[in-house]
């Protein structure tokens, strides 16, 4: 660790020192982002007369601050802990300066729109598209100072677009569309579909004045492996051509629920438990992701070896870390996919792979931290040769998120 303030890395320092108003602070999960931000906004107030490198004293009250994060994030705390070094904190009662602190989520954003002359920090990209959100993003980015942190900034321009808007680089989404998309119109289209970007040299000169990235050489190596395991074939085509739920004996009514029943017959798999069991017994403490209310069933009745102990991260347990010498840790995506960190394990199992690419991703940050007492983590896929589980898989692959109705439309 370099000898900087409140900790920082180096990395950390050379993003700091080209950040500005309006950047995209751009780095992995477990890179430092939010601590990096609250020392660019510290250096943003600082006292006439410090001294090279130093961030505190500020100014007495410095600009009002407004954290918008996910609502995980915001009720785990997890940014008061970030304060704390820098004398911040949102309870006016413990912080050393007399400015406001806020912290909220996104989905509460329109409450600050008449927000003006203080500093906001926008944790996570959620202004992709041209929505209810991004429209009071661009209302306060308009009265305030921000910058915006992120590990997956865009995959389009039509990603970047808000975040030109706000910087002015475009008038409004109109501009943008008009100078840089061409659309596709096809009578099976019930809307225009973006066929490609022109002038993407422009563009790219915008992205790069926009974006900051961190530098950041994990100390870490990562070793991924994917876990082959059977399914019940039989049960799966009939599922596909009757469009029965054996479970419940009803008809399967929608795409989602088909996709469910798919699902669980290949996730319900023995040979699927076996692995699991199998990897346990070579890492005696193991954090397990599921997706699905009949996978952690399957996961609490398991034959654990024994003195091994069991915790759950879900909407209605949030167990502790197991102190012991062996233990398995239950983790529903939806839960426990960010705002808490484990660096007391090296192993983690994805029982079942979900959607969203960016969910995988922030999973597998919660054991790859700056912190980690290790050098090798390993991160084991459980997948099936069912077609969902290969469809599934190669939209991760690409960096996508898999789509349902795509996926039952081409079978």
């Amino acid at each position: 660790m370099a000898d900087y303030p409140y900790g920082l890395y180096d990395y950390q320092y050379d993003a700091l020192k080209r950040m500005h108003n309006g950047c995209i602070l751009c780095g992995g999960v477990g890179s430092g982002k939010s601590r990096t931000s609250l020392a660019y906004y510290c250096s943003l107030n600082k006292t006439a007369d410090h001294k090279e490198d130093e961030f505190i004293p500020m100014v007495d009250p410095p600009m009002d601050l407004y954290i918008i994060t996910t609502a995980k994030k915001r009720d785990s705390a997890e940014w008061s802990l970030e304060m704390a070094p820098f004398l911040m904190s949102p309870d006016p009662e413990v912080a050393r300066y007399s400015n406001k602190v806020v912290v909220d989520s996104w989905n509460n954003i329109k409450k600050y729109v008449d927000v003006e002359k203080s500093f906001f920090i926008f944790d996570e990209q959620r202004v992709i598209g041209y929505g209810a959100w991004t429209k009071s993003f661009l209302k306060i980015t308009k009265s305030n100072q921000w910058i915006l942190l992120s590990a997956t900034p865009g995959d389009t321009w039509s990603d970047y677009a808000p975040v030109f808007i706000a910087n002015g680089y475009f008038k409004n989404i109109t501009q943008f569309r008009r100078e840089h998309v061409v659309y596709e119109y096809a009578p099976n289209l019930h809307y225009p579909k973006i066929d490609r970007y022109i002038s993407t040299a422009k563009l790219s000169h915008f992205r790069d004045e926009v974006l900051v990235t961190m530098d950041y050489h994990r100390p870490t190596v990562l070793h991924d492996a994917d876990i082959w395991v059977d399914y019940d074939q039989e049960a799966y085509r009939r599922i596909m051509r009757d469009r029965w739920d054996p479970w419940n004996n009803e008809p399967i009514e929608n795409i989602s629920s088909l996709c469910f029943c798919m699902r669980r017959v290949v996730n319900s798999a023995d040979s699927r438990k076996l692995k699991v069991l199998e990897i346990v017994e070579d890492h005696p403490k193991v954090i397990i992701f599921y997706n699905y209310n009949f996978e952690l069933d399957i996961l609490r009745n398991l034959p654990w070896p024994i003195g091994t102990e069991i915790g759950e991260l879900n909407g209605q347990k949030h167990d502790p870390i197991p102190k012991s010498d062996r233990w398995v840790y239950f983790v529903n995506y939806n839960a426990g996919a960010e705002a808490w960190n484990c660096i007391e394990t090296d192993t983690m199992i994805f029982y079942s792979m979900n959607y969203s690419y960016r969910c995988m991703t922030q999973s597998k940050g919660r054991i790859d931290r700056t912190n980690t007492p290790f050098t090798d983590l390993y991160y084991y896929s459980l997948k099936s040769h069912a077609s969902i589980d290969l469809a599934i898989a190669r939209a991760l692959k690409r960096k996508k998120n898999f789509n349902e109705k795509g996926f039952v439309s081409h079978i």
